[in-house]
This record gives structure tokens, sequence and C-alpha cells, in this order.
């Protein structure tokens, strides 16, 4: 059988990728699994300049999900061309960088981190737009159509000679519109869902548990609304969609590409169990094989609508 697929040009052995900020670089989880069987790694949020998280108590768990707010912290892009490139470049996975724009919260900072990663051995990047935008009042750059054209058009002119992949926040009314406006703004792909902007209070304290009062919802809560937002995004735009949220097992990654995605991405099933890929790798396998596909991109967007 065949499980190979072409994202964006990126050729993926498989469609099993792991997604920003819950894999780090890799180093940790390659204690568990063999690096080189992923479809690809998303390597954790990268800017220009090292940026400190917010401070704990930044995560906390959910019925059937988590909570983070940990704040996009990341030692800056410099050390990961230094010290995480060169250890990634040996397992024979491509190399996807998630990057935003840093603590100044301005398209002039993703274009830079942008102009950075175009120079790097790298096979693709993947622009964060759930930042916020401190010139629109804080609001992700991704909530409107017009913001995500703006900034994926910037990026676009300095990043050049890889494929650009816009991630998406969930966090709007219509899915269709920021989606259609990274494709207008000339993105290879786009990837949805991020994390759902979301709050626990601790009723004994009659305060919120995470230090900033809201975090990120991820896990299997969120999968059904990723697989809906997936299915509307990917059939508004021409552009491939990568599709994430609450991820676990090879089971959730069929129906994920039933819904019009070509890949996925892992997230908090990594937190987990380390070798949740592996395993949805195999599980992808064994679905091929019980239903006798002999090709995995036969699958894409085959959901039967009532």
């Amino acid at each position: 059988m065949n499980t190979e697929i072409d994202f964006c040009g990126i050729k993926m052995k498989n469609p099993v990728t792991v997604a920003s900020g819950t894999f780090g670089y890799g180093r940790g989880h390659s204690e568990f699994i063999d690096l080189s069987k992923l479809g690809a790694i998303i390597t954790k949020g990268t800017s220009l300049n090292p940026k400190t998280g917010n401070k704990p108590p930044r995560i906390c768990e959910t019925d059937s999900g988590m909570m983070n707010c940990i704040g996009l912290e990341n030692p800056g892009v410099d050390y990961f061309i230094n010290e995480d490139l060169p250890w990634l470049k040996q397992f024979n996975t491509p190399i996807i960088v998630n990057c935003f724009g840093g603590a100044e919260g301005t398209i002039d900072a993703y274009v830079e981190i942008c102009r950075v990663l175009n120079t790097l051995p790298i096979d693709g990047v993947e622009i964060n737009l759930s930042c916020p935008n401190v010139k629109a009042g804080c609001l992700a750059f991704g909530t409107t159509y017009e913001g995500v054209k703006e900034i994926t058009t910037a990026c676009r002119k300095v990043l050049t000679n890889k494929p650009l992949i816009v991630k998406l926040t969930p966090n709007v009314t219509d899915i269709t519109l920021p989606a259609k406006g990274a494709e207008d703004a000339g993105a290879d792909g786009i990837s949805l869902i991020n994390t759902l902007t979301a709050m626990k209070i601790d009723i004994e304290k009659r305060k919120p548990i995470l230090s900033i009062n809201t975090g990120g919802l991820s896990g299997p809560a969120i999968k059904p609304v990723a697989v809906r937002m997936v299915y509307q995004a990917s059939h508004a735009v021409k552009i491939p969609v990568m599709g994430l949220g609450g991820i676990m097992n090879g089971d959730d990654v069929i129906e994920f590409m039933l819904a019009g995605a070509k890949c996925i991405s892992m997230g908090s099933a990594n937190l987990v169990d380390p070798e949740s890929s592996i395993k949805a790798i195999a599980g992808v396998e064994d679905y091929l094989r019980k239903h006798n596909i002999d090709d995995i991109n036969s699958i894409i967007g085959a959901v039967e609508m009532n």
C-alpha cells in the first residue's frame, strides 16, 4: 500500500506529523520513538529573539483535554540554528519550522523571522497567526480575511524558497474567510485548528487556574470542532489542508483525512503517550489493509455527506 503524501511539495512517507509546541525540537521524544518514521516534524514555535513564557501555573487538565498558556517560550532562532537544526538533520524526516512574530506582535517581526528561515536547510515554514496583533487591539492576526491576507502577503514576499503554511485560529465565526485570505495571499497550504480560547476556575479560590486567566484548550474535547472546520476549509480553498485538534490515534487520522485533510498533526497526544504518533501510523496502515485501500490519497475528502 502507498502511505506517502505530498503536502505543499513536501514529500512525507506518511500523513502523520507532530504539532508545534507539544514535541519541542524532538530530543525528548527521540528517547521513545524513531523520528525517521514520522511524516514530518513541526518544531516548537520559534521567534527571532528568545522569548520568556508566562508565569505558572500555565497548564492544567480539563475534561477530555488540557489547557495551556505557555506563552510561546523559546530560545530564539539563533539557538535553533546552532543547536537544534544540526541535530534534527540526522533524521530522514522533513523539518517544518513553526514561527511567530515574537513579543513585538508586529507584521515586521513575522517578516524578519521568515527572512531568516528562508535561508535554512529546512523543508517548510508554518506561521502561527493566533498571536496577538498589538496594533489591532491585541486581536489575533488570524481572525479576519484581511488580517490573514496582509500578514501572509508580507511573509510570502521574503519566503521565496520554502513552502508557506498558515496555521489558523478556530476562534472565528467563519473559518472559510481566513482560509481564503491565506490562499489569496499565496500560501501553499493551511493548518487548522489551533487551540480554542477557554477558561477554568478554581471554585475554592474563586480564581481562574491559569496565571493569565485564559488559555488554549486542546485534546479530544475539541476534535469534533476541528473536524468540522477542516471539512469547511478544505471545501473553501484549493490549497491543501493539514488537520489537527484532538487527534489521538489512527482512527482519528482517518477521520480528518475523510473530512478533507491531506495530512495531520498530533499535539496533546504526545504529552499523554510519547509513542502515540508511531501507534497512529500503525493504526492508519491497519485501516488501509482492512478496507483493501492501496493508496491513502484516495480517502482524502472522501466523506459521503448525508
